[in-house]
């Protein structure tokens, strides 16, 4: 099994319920595809560095999956067909990333 973080960026004009909506279609397209949520890390609204559909902040989704197979096209293209998301990044974690350079 391994690890992915699957890194989203919605439309910043969301409301609660809206987001809430849009985390349990996330969380059901990664159990669609075979893969099981690890971790959510929600960080919220942030300015973004360049605009992205207009939109110079974006509501920001860091998950966590785990999964046998490569879920990358099969997640990445659900979730691109939604409207209220605007980035999707799937990358695959690996454990030399999280060592620290003496």
């Amino acid at each position: 099994m391994n690890n992915y973080d699957l890194n989203l960026i919605l439309n910043p004009n969301l409301s609660s319920d809206q987001v809430a909506t849009e985390k349990e279609y996330i969380e059901n397209a990664v159990k669609a595809s075979g893969a099981e949520l690890v971790g959510l890390d929600e960080a919220g609204s942030r300015r973004l560095a360049y605009s992205v559909s207009k939109d110079r902040e974006g509501y920001f989704l860091f998950y966590t999956i785990r999964s046998a197979s490569n879920p990358e096209k099969e997640i990445a293209a659900t979730l691109r067909l939604r409207d209220n998301v605007r980035r999707v990044l799937i990358v695959r974690d690996r454990p030399e990333w999280k060592t620290k350079k003496a």
